[in-house]
Formats: structure tokens, C-alpha cells, sequence
């Protein structure tokens, strides 16, 4: 699918190829479809942006779709850019919404606004009412979740926003952090309704800002760490099981298809693919863990102790693979980050293997079969967050896959 020539400028100029299943997805990608329509929709109608930017792509072949786009305006307007989201699933029409609006997160919309947070906070978190609160949106995926940070004076709090129904599975998961070596963040308040839960900022500094300056700590804390956790509960716990299989064959089918009019770029998929297949279907549970650990979760308070502040995926699952996903992402930093930072990753990286084969006592190989698919669904950020240039950076993601485990 080639995105049409238009007079507003459409970025990343990309082409996907199309899906018989979604035959309203080619749309996504043509300004000069989606603007006419999200200008009627969101009261536009009349302006015209600057360009508009793809922010993210989330695709379940067959099934749905959502891209996510910020509208820039001309820069002699004076107005904030705009993100809106186009989503549709099946053979239904497109279903447009605008930020903070997002129906799978219904307390979005009032976490998200200043008037909104105040009335949130004191009545969910707060003893004494405030009359003013600062709202940063940290993070935020259409459909999944969002992070909005709150200030008010003297204090902060990160609001955490999630489906309604996913709000238990998270503060069962919150329970098993408290009980291991990490540092947790206090839970502040909850809101059910909406699925907003609101935590304690933890003061102290991103572990991955200290790895790329070349000051990684002694990750023994960090091992300290993950052992507690992997002793803590049992597999009887409440938590669902951690998806790997799920997770890797919906990764493949998303490169498969991605890749199907380029050659070169199936036989990587392919030849990725049969590495892992036979240890996906192998892998099981094993114990309690993370199961999404990596330097950009934890925080290293001013005493030196390690906080984890990302801790959703926390139930039975697969201590290896805690290991193997922090050491994919640094292979991650290694080869796509900025070249100032490289030799810093590696080091860390070299040090933090070396370092849990030696005080586990686990096989070298099956470490290293636990960072490949790791990474191999980590490259579904090529997809995820695309770029002009995507099929070639996809390409170059699934060959170091190979080259950890082939």
C-alpha cells in the first residue's frame, strides 16, 4: 500500500502491505481521506495543518487496526499540536477519537485534564483539597493504557490509567513487588470506575540514564531484587500467566505480513522464526517473575536501593526471561541508539550476563534463546512506530536475532 500523493503532508511516507480482512486500513494512511473526515468529526473543518505525524500503528491482522497522529498546526497560529486516533475493526467504519477521549480508558479524559485532576485527587487521594493541580502526560498507548503525572504543591503523583477491568490484576501485582527487595511506589488512591490508580513519585534517577553515561551500578542489587520476587507467592497466585507463545506468534504474523512483498526481508522473518519456534513451544512457566524487566522500569533512589516502577506484567512466568529482556533492550541500545551511548550499553550488557550466569548457574544457551525472542518481539517497534525506513531497520533487528541464537 503506497500512501497517496496530498496536499497536507502526511509523516512517515510509508507503505504496508494491505489486509484483506481490514479493507478500510489503506485509508489510514491517505490525508487526503483522513483529514476531511477528522476535520468534520473534531471541528476542524476549515483549517488545514501544517502536516500531520503517525505516532503509532497497532495491528492484529484480520481483526483491528489503530494508527495514532498528531496534528501540527502552522506555527503563526500559536496553537498545540493536536492527537487524535482512527481505529477500525472488522468491516466497520472507521471509529475516530480525539485525545484525552479513548473508550477503553474511560478515566483518561478527566486524569488528563487540569479541572479534571482536581476533582480526582481530592476526591480519591487527598486529605485536604487542592485547588490547582499541573497535568504531564507521561505516556499514553490508544486503548491500552496512559501515565499522567499530577503536581500540586509540595507533592506528586503518577496517575496510572488503565481498563477498568485491569485495575485488580494490577494491584495484585503491586502486592507481589511490595513483597520482594524492590523499592515500590506507595498506591496513593484508586478510582475503579474509571481504572485510575495513582502512586507515589519516587525521587532518584532513571537506571537507564545512568547506564548510558557509562555509570551503571552493580547490577548484584538488581539480582537481589529479582530473586526475591522470584521467591515471593507461588504459581497458585491470582495473576494470569505471562503469554510468551501469544505474544511471539502474534510478532511473527506481523512481520510475515509486513514482509510479504519484499524477499529479502521474508527470508529474515523466516529463517528468525525457525530459531525460535521450537523453544516458544517448549517454554512454560516456571515461578513468579517480572516479565517485562528492563533498565527503563527502575529508578536508583539517592540511598542506592532500586525502585521498579513499571510493574503490570508482574505473575507466573520466567525468570530467564527477566534476565534475557533486560539484556535484549541494551542489544536493543547497542545497535539503534545513538552512537555515544553504544559502547556504554555494551559494557553494561557484557557485565550484566556474565553476572547472572555466574550467580544463577544457568545454561549460557538458554539465556541466550530467552534474549532472542525477547528481542524478536521487540522489533515490533519497527512496525509499531514506523518510519520511512522501517523495513529496513526491521530487517536489521531479526538478523541480530539470528545472530544471538543462530
Amino acid at each position: 500500500m503506497t500512501a497517496p500523493v496530498c496536499s497536507i503532508p502526511l509523516y512517515p511516507r510509508i507503505e504496508f502491505p494491505e489486509d484483506p480482512g481490514l479493507p478500510e486500513l489503506t485509508r489510514l494512511f491517505d490525508s487526503g481521506w483522513i483529514w476531511p473526515v477528522c476535520g468534520q468529526e473534531f471541528g476542524w473543518s476549515g483549517r488545514v495543518p501544517q502536516a500531520i505525524h503517525i505516532r503509532q500503528f497497532t495491528h492484529s491482522l484480520g481483526r483491528r487496526a489503530t494508527v495514532s497522529y498528531l496534528v501540527e498546526w502552522d506555527p503563526d497560529e500559536f496553537l498545540p499540536s493536536d492527537h487524535f486516533m482512527a481505529r477500525i475493526e472488522g468491516e466497520k467504519p472507521v471509529e475516530l477519537f480525539q485525545f484525552p477521549e479513548d473508550p477503553a480508558l474511560p478515566g483518561l479524559k478527566e486524569a488528563a485534564n487540569p479541572e479534571g485532576a482536581v476533582e480526582l485527587l481530592n476526591r480519591h487521594v487527598l486529605a485536604m483539597r487542592t485547588r490547582r493541580a499541573r497535568v504531564e502526560v507521561v505516556r499514553y498507548r490508544p486503548g491500552s493504557r496512559a501515565v499522567v503525572r499530577h503536581k500540586i504543591s509540595g507533592a506528586a503523583f503518577f496517575a496510572r490509567v488503565l481498563p477498568p477491568d485491569s485495575l485488580p490484576a494490577f494491584l495484585d501485582s503491586w502486592d507481589l513487588i511490595g513483597r520482594s527487595n524492590f523499592v515500590a511506589p506507595r498506591i496513593a488512591g484508586y478510582w475503579n470506575e474509571g481504572g485510575v490508580v495513582w502512586m507515589s513519585e519516587i525521587p532518584g534517577k532513571n537506571l537507564r540514564a545512568y547506564i548510558r553515561r557509562g555509570i551503571g551500578p552493580d547490577p548484584e542489587p538488581l539480582f537481589d531484587g529479582l530473586e526475591s520476587l522470584w521467591s515471593e507467592g507461588s504459581m497458585n497466585c491470582s495473576r494470569p500467566a505471562y503469554n510468551l507463545p501469544g505474544g511471539y506468534r502474534q510478532a511473527r504474523r506481523m512481520f510475515i505480513h509486513a514482509a510479504r512483498e519484499n524477499a529479502e526481508l521474508s527470508d529474515t522473518v523466516r529463517e528468525a522464526s525457525r530459531i525460535l519456534d521450537s523453544f516458544v513451544e517448549q517454554w512454560r512457566p516456571t515461578g513468579i517473575a517480572h516479565n517485562d524487566f528492563y533498565d527503563d522500569q527502575l529508578i536508583v533512589t539517592p540511598d542506592g536501593r532500586m525502585a521498579l516502577v513499571d510493574f503490570e506484567e508482574v505473575g507466573p512466568g520466567d525468570p530467564l526471561l527477566d534476565v534475557g529482556n533486560f539484556l535484549a533492550h541494551l542489544r536493543w541500545a547497542i545497535h539503534f541508539g545513538s552512537a555515544d551511548r553504544k559502547e556504554a550499553a555494551e559494557e553494561y550488557h557484557q557485565l550484566f550476563r556474565s553476572g547472572a550466569l555466574g550467580r544463577f548457574k544457568w545454561d549460557g544457551r538458554d539465556l541466550d534463546l530467552r534474549e532472542a525472542v525477547c528481542l524478536f518481539r521487540l522489533c515490533t517497534n519497527m512496525v509499531r512506530q514506523p518510519k520511512a525506513d522501517w523495513s529496513e531497520k526491521l530487517r536489521d533487528g531479526l538478523a541480530l536475532v539470528k545472530g544471538i541464537v543462530g
